[in-house]
């Protein structure tokens, strides 16, 4: 059998169909809920697949990458609990969907373009995974500290009207995520003595607190309201809705297959800057973004699918993880005698091969599953808000004990709801905080390694950053992010947009 036969191995073989399909199916649920992780998920199977053929170990494994990526969706327009990072900015138009009635829609709607972003990820990985992989291996530690500058920056997106107060928001975010030890020198930074904070503060108990305990406490001024009544007779999306998105879907694919190549960055990242692009290029939405866009469902479900096959090409011919679930998986195949890296296409294609087929087969099963089922999960926002809130909070509960095995969590995710809370009732956005914790790992380390290799001088690390095309054009980005916020700008783009009177 020669290697690009293996394409279809999966297909053919009743084993790894099986395997494929349950991979996808259970992805999709781990992923849906709150404090179950899907790096969790891979990392467990590890010690399950030891004994393993190689081909039924990755079957289960990319079936569940893929699966959980998209599954976050369900939880974040149905509750506005991502379940997941990567569905934070789902939930910011898909929940305002599900409470005008049109939650059916919106997970249909979802589903169907993170179909077409997975779909993009993995033809990108299948045709032009080395030449991606020389354009990502060429960003510097100083690259990614701006890419993470410019994801900060881009929290605007996600804070409404006010820059100020998204900035604000992901700044105490990445405070939050300075808290535990120093990753280079191992010193307390934040602790104040407590043994329990020098791991940190988990950003999943912060999630679910300020997206799942402050949703539940905010809508209690609401019970008197009556559920909505959902609409799920349409859940497929007519094709002329998928002819006005998809030109939108291919361009943010494009981001999240470039993000989700860059090791150490993933489908949050990807979906972030996906959102910001489909506000700023959308000129007209049917609905403005933050109130049910269906443009703003379109952008980042359709960016963190596409990272999953990004995520994959450095794995593949590199040998270096473009997520953490990669990092596991680069485990896997270690453990299963394969080592990544630039031979594995020369030593063994039929992997790579195998692996893109495989990719392409879970993300067919993610599409069936996806669109199954949905008219039982729009029950969830039916239910009585006396019924419906309580369970919130006892899945919140379950969610962030499940992380650590550990009470403390439960208390900070309890804390962070209170503060979402008040967050919400005074107009501030809490996803820039959970972006922000995330990012202040990336930005923190990254800046550390750039000035330590200029030998901590600032004038050599500018003259670098100046002299390098990639930095140059990141820092020319950030600039400009900041100049388009600012109130000369507006009003000249108002004046330019504005239609002259006839006379």
């Amino acid at each position: 059998m020669d290697a690009f036969s293996y394409l279809f191995a999966s297909w053919l073989q009743p084993e790894l169909l099986a395997l494929t399909a349950l991979g996808t199916f259970a992805g999709i649920y781990i992923g849906a809920i709150p404090g179950l992780s899907v790096t969790m998920a891979v990392s467990i199977l590890i010690s399950f697949t030891f004994s393993w053929e190689v081909n039924h170990a990755l079957a289960l494994m990319n079936g569940i990458f893929m699966g959980g990526v998209y599954g976050g969706s369900r939880t974040a327009i149905l509750l506005n609990i991502p379940g997941a990072p990567a569905a934070i900015a789902t939930a910011i138009d898909g929940y305002p969907m599900a409470k005008k009635g049109e939650a059916g829609n919106a997970i249909g709607l979802s589903t169907v373009m993170s179909f077409f972003g997975g779909f993009i990820g993995i033809a990108v990985l299948a045709v032009a995974a080395p030449a991606v992989s020389e354009f990502a291996i060429k960003f510097q530690p100083r690259d990614y500290m701006l890419l993470a500058m410019m994801g900060i920056l881009l929290v605007g997106a996600l804070s409404g009207e006010s820059l100020a107060k998204g900035i604000f928001a992901g700044a105490f975010g990445m405070l939050l995520g300075t808290v535990g030890l120093d990753p280079m020198t191992a010193e307390q930074r934040f602790t104040f003595g407590s043994v329990e904070l020098m791991n940190g503060i988990s950003s999943i108990a912060l999630m679910i607190g300020l997206f799942g305990v402050s949703e539940a406490l905010l809508q209690l001024h609401t019970l008197h309201i009556p559920a909505i009544k959902q609409r799920v007779d349409k859940i497929i999306p007519s094709l002329a809705d998928l002819k006005k998105y998809l030109p939108l879907s291919l361009q943010t694919s494009a981001i999240g297959v470039i993000i989700g190549a860059l090791p150490g960055t993933g489908g949050d990242i990807a979906a972030l800057m996906a959102y910001d692009h489909a506000k700023r290029v959308t000129k007209n939405p049917e609905v403005p973004f933050g109130q049910g866009a269906k443009e703003g469902l379109v952008g980042p479900e359709s960016a963190n699918n596409a990272a999953v096959g990004g995520a994959y090409i450095p794995m593949l011919t590199l040998g270096i993880p473009g997520d953490a679930v990669t990092a596991v998986i680069i485990g896997a195949l270690f453990i299963h005698g394969l080592n990544p890296g630039p031979l594995l296409l020369i030593e063994k294609p039929d992997m790579f091969w195998f692996t893109v087929g495989n990719l392409t087969l879970a993300n067919f099963f993610m599409l069936i599953f996806g669109l199954t089922g949905i008219k039982i999960f729009t029950r969830i926002i039916e239910c009585p808000k006396s019924v419906l809130f309580p369970l919130i909070l006892l899945l919140s509960v379950v969610g962030a004990y499940s992380i650590n095995n550990s009470v403390s969590d439960v208390w900070w995710m309890l804390g962070f709801g209170v503060l979402g809370y008040f967050m919400k009732l005074y107009g501030y956005q809490v996803g820039p905080i959970v972006l922000g914790i995330i990012l202040s790992r990336l930005m923190d380390d990254n800046w550390r390694r750039a000035i330590i290799s200029e030998r901590e001088s600032l004038p050599a690390f500018f003259t670098g950053m100046l002299s390098s095309p990639l930095s140059a054009t990141l820092f020319v980005a950030i600039v400009l992010i900041l100049l388009g916020q600012t109130p000369l700008w507006k009003r000249f783009k108002a004046r330019g947009l504005a239609v002259p009177e006839k006379s």
